[in-house]
């Protein structure tokens, strides 16, 4: 089976961090064996046209494969140039493309060509303003995340070994994602606050484990990656109920999921510091979410497309 993945969002040297999740999962597909995925990652960021652009220069081009599936809504839009009127496109919404209130009416119109549409959350299903197919998230890395020793982080890292920290895992500007309240949490703890900002890709599983909790202070997540990616680890997660937090929070101990509030989410954090080096069982809660996982629920997916398809 070849498919074509559609995306603008796939890592890049100057920006290796972006679409991370969509590269996950292409190579947990390659993994099985059982597909061929070509990539066509396009830049449109600052410039919309592109996603015209693109679809022009993929039907053109003329793209061999059995089905197209594109990441994002409006790579929707590039994608059905690569899909013409025949081959199956799916499309998987992220987030944004449900609830923009731009970008959302656009995917609407995108979905209704396609042959299936999939959420990678449950609560990014039950916002959108379409039918959602399935619901499959790219899955966690389970090889790139696991536990390890936190000093021996700290370590390579280049971090005081004493210090006790917090992990904000998102970019400080991106507003929805609230650094304004992880900076008020590490105010009324005391505890020192770093992010994701200036760090390589390559370190970033290392910065999880080294840090005492990783606190998710969202307003929304389509998925909430950083979340599953700090459980694959066991170190603590505090986060507010948005993405896939309200499907794997509960259930392991030594979490919180609530509605920020400063002062409830410090005394959580004051009961987790007592302990010196505190950890959960979190990589057993997350087992089902691997990108293998993913991987093998997609190409079901992908082989009902294709019945359904040789039956019109």
């Amino acid at each position: 089976m070849h498919v074509l993945v559609v995306t603008n969002m796939y890592p890049t040297p100057e920006r290796p961090e972006r679409g991370i999740f969509v590269r996950s999962q292409v190579e947990a597909l390659e993994r099985t064996g059982q597909v061929q995925v070509t990539v066509a990652a396009f830049s449109a960021s600052g410039r919309p046209w592109e996603y015209v652009l693109e679809a022009a220069r993929l039907a053109r081009r003329g793209v061999q494969a059995d089905i197209v599936h594109a990441h994002y809504g409006l790579s929707g839009i590039a994608a059905l140039g690569a899909a013409g009127r025949r081959r199956p496109l799916i499309l998987t919404v992220h987030g944004r493309d449900c609830h923009h209130p731009l970008v959302r009416p656009i995917t609407a119109l995108v979905a209704r060509r396609c042959a299936a549409v999939v959420a990678v959350s449950r609560e990014l299903a039950g916002i959108c303003p379409f039918p959602t197919t399935d619901v499959i998230p790219a899955g966690v890395d389970l090889q790139r995340f696991q536990p390890m020793d936190r000093a021996e982080a700290r370590r390579q890292l280049g971090l005081p070994a004493g210090e006790r920290f917090l992990l904000f895992p998102a970019d400080p500007k991106r507003p929805e994602k609230r650094y304004d309240r992880a900076l008020a949490l590490a105010s009324a703890t005391g505890l020192a606050l770093r992010s994701y900002q200036h760090t390589p890709t390559e370190d970033v599983p290392l910065l999880i484990t080294a840090a005492d909790a990783v606190i998710v202070t969202s307003d929304r997540e389509g998925y909430g990656l950083a979340c599953m990616e700090a459980l694959a680890c066991d170190v603590p997660v505090l986060s507010t109920p948005v993405g896939i937090a309200h499907e794997v929070l509960p259930g392991v101990t030594g979490t919180l999921l609530a509605p920020f509030d400063a002062e409830a989410w410090g005394a959580h954090l004051r009961t987790l510091m007592a302990d010196p080096d505190p950890h959960v069982d979190g990589r057993q809660a997350v087992a089902g979410h691997s990108t293998d996982a993913m991987a093998r629920r997609t190409i079901a997916l992908y082989r009902e497309v294709l019945r359904r398809a040789a039956l019109q």
